[in-house]
């Protein structure tokens, strides 16, 4: 039996055994060094990398492409079959070693936190992206080992990526400066339960800011039902709960700021930045607010932050 064969017949079995949660893209490690990426001609994906104590991971994945953008399209959303093993974990140990790569340069659309990426004969995309997601907010130093961990995600998709809007705006009567957004899918909003799958965040970041120089986390906000939006306003907030000190702190206004969100499904990391903006402008302001109210028309949750 040919190497593609019996790497096929492996997925097989594997898919029986070990499929990938439902998440946003994937996160295959934390923390590795030296990842690559392998895709062959039937679409298993080869993630080689060396985790921090010297260990060799020869990661497997296929049987996924791109997303759903929410739950009140399917009852599950899009995930990896997936082989931590490299094939031992069904008796193969060897399927890692007979994958041929056959996965062409990449050339697709530009990717934030871009490792690693390639063309499939079928003409879709692979990626790696490295991302430290789950720095604490309000622009606190890290004081957990999951704060400062840099996870591999793995993506895969074909057409268009999910696209992540943004609108910066004056709140509270142009008080306060913040934004507010959406994310979407194939023209679909991105929402739903953390436990279907389909939840997701943004994840907003502010530079040189009143939390210090460089790029600061300040806080997520879960993609609203039905509309796929969020909003936020920079204004003065305690650190939340857990914490090691209970302090106001902010406002996080800066320079520029990003927001970032893993698309649905195995799509990629996706971002958007700006500049904040100038002194307040009552014209400018109306000229936001009726984006504000077609984006985000009949939300109750924001209807403050217009």
């Amino acid at each position: 039996m040919t190497g593609v064969l019996r790497l096929g017949c492996v997925a097989a079995v594997l898919g029986a055994v070990l499929v990938g949660p439902a998440r946003a893209t994937f996160i295959v490690d934390r923390n590795v060094k030296y990842p690559t990426l392998k895709v062959d001609s039937h679409g298993h994906a080869l993630v080689q990398y060396t985790r921090r104590n010297g260990k060799r991971v020869n990661f497997l994945a296929w049987g996924a492409v791109g997303g759903i953008a929410n739950e009140k399209l399917a009852a599950r959303q899009t995930a990896f079959n997936v082989d931590w093993t490299g094939g031992w974990a069904t008796g193969h140990p060897h399927a890692w070693k007979r994958l041929r790569d056959a996965c062409g340069p990449y050339d697709g659309p530009p990717l934030v936190l871009f490792v690693a990426g390639c063309k499939a004969t079928d003409g879709s995309y692979w990626a790696l992206q490295e991302w430290v997601r789950l720095a604490p907010m309000r622009g606190v130093p890290p004081f957990k080992p999951s704060q400062s961990a840099v996870e591999l995600h793995l993506s895969h998709w074909s057409g268009p990526l999910p696209e992540l809007q943004a609108w910066p705006n004056w709140t509270y009567g142009g008080r306060w400066q913040g934004f507010f957004g959406r994310l979407t899918y194939h023209g679909q909003p991105v929402f739903g339960t953390q436990a279907s799958g389909f939840g997701q965040y943004v994840y907003i970041d502010t530079f040189k800011s009143i939390y210090g120089p460089g790029w600061k986390h300040d806080a997520a906000k879960a993609l609203h039902r039905p509309n796929g939006a969020f909003c936020y306003s920079f204004v003065p907030q305690y650190t939340p709960a857990g914490y090691p000190v209970h302090e106001l702190r902010g406002p996080g206004l800066g320079e520029r700021h990003r927001i970032r969100a893993s698309g649905p499904g195995v799509t990629p990391i996706v971002e958007w930045g700006g500049p904040r903006l100038g002194p307040y402008d009552p014209v400018q302001d109306a000229q936001i607010n009726g984006i504000f109210d077609q984006v985000l028309s009949g939300d109750r949750v924001c209807a403050k932050e217009r």
